[in-house]
C-alpha cells in the first residue's frame, strides 16, 4: 500500500508553488512576528465555524478574520450529526469535541449557503432522482441522511428553488439541533460559556442571514 501511495504522489502544480512563494515573500515576510507568536503560543480561537466544503464559501474573507481567529471545520453541506459514541470514526464530532472541550470556544457558528450541491443531492435522493445515493456504498448519500428530517419539513413546498433554499436553511437548523445532543455542548450552553449561531450565505448577492429563535426563521444581519 505504501508503494502504491508513493507512486501516485506528484509535486504541486506550478501555479500553486508560485502563489506560495508570493505569500512567503509578502504576507508572511511582513508579519513574521505574528506567525511566530501563533506557532509558539498555540491557538486560542474565539469561535468555531462549521461550513460547507464548497470552494465558493470563503468564511475568513466574509468576516475579515485573521489567522488564529476561527477554528474552521468544513464538510459536505455543513452538517453536524447527532451525538453517537459508537466507536466509529467521526470527523465532525471530533472537531466539535475538540473546539468545545479543549479550545473552549465561546461560539459555534453553523454556516449554510445558497446553491449547495450537497443539499441538492439530498433533495434528489429523497425524491428518487438519485438512486446511486441510496446505495450503502455512497459516502455522500449516507452523510446526507443526516438531513432527512429537514427534508420532511420542506417536502411539501412545490416551488423547486424555494424548496432548495428552505432545505439549505434546514441543514443549518438540523445541525444546531444535533449540536445540542452532545452533552458537553448542552452543558456549555446551559452554563452560559457557549452560544450557538446559525447562518445562511447568499453567494451571488453577498448576503448573510441568521437564524432567529424568536421567529424560528432566518433574518438578514
Amino acid at each position: 500500500m505504501t508503494g502504491f501511495t508513493m507512486q501516485h504522489a506528484r509535486p504541486l502544480p506550478t501555479y500553486l508553488v508560485q502563489r506560495y512563494h508570493g505569500w512567503k515573500a509578502t504576507s508572511y515576510s511582513e508579519n513574521q512576528a505574528w506567525y511566530r507568536r501563533l506557532a509558539d503560543g498555540g491557538q486560542h480561537p474565539r469561535a468555531m465555524v462549521i461550513s460547507c466544503c464548497d470552494s465558493r464559501v470563503h468564511v475568513t474573507s466574509i468576516f475579515g478574520a485573521d489567522q488564529g481567529e476561527f477554528f474552521i471545520h468544513r464538510n459536505i453541506a455543513n452538517l453536524v450529526p447527532a451525538y453517537s459514541p459508537d466507536g466509529a470514526q467521526h470527523g465532525t464530532s471530533a472537531a466539535v469535541e475538540y473546539a468545545v472541550t479543549a479550545l473552549k470556544v465561546a461560539h459555534v457558528i453553523v454556516m449554510g449557503h445558497s446553491n449547495c450541491g450537497g443539499v441538492q443531492g439530498c433533495l434528489d435522493m429523497c425524491t428518487g432522482k438519485a438512486p446511486e445515493l441510496e446505495e450503502k456504498s455512497s459516502f455522500v448519500g449516507r452523510w446526507m441522511d443526516i438531513l432527512r428530517p429537514g427534508y420532511e419539513r420542506v417536502k411539501d413546498i412545490e416551488d423547486e428553488v424555494r424548496q432548495r433554499h428552505s432545505l439549505e436553511k434546514e441543514a443549518v437548523v438540523v445541525s444546531l439541533e444535533n449540536l445540542m445532543t452532545f452533552p458537553f455542548v448542552a452543558k456549555a450552553v446551559e452554563d452560559g460559556t457557549l452560544t450557538l449561531h446559525g447562518l445562511w450565505h447568499e453567494i451571488g448577492e453577498g448576503g448573510v442571514e441568521q437564524f432567529s429563535s424568536s421567529t424560528s426563521g432566518f433574518v438578514p444581519i
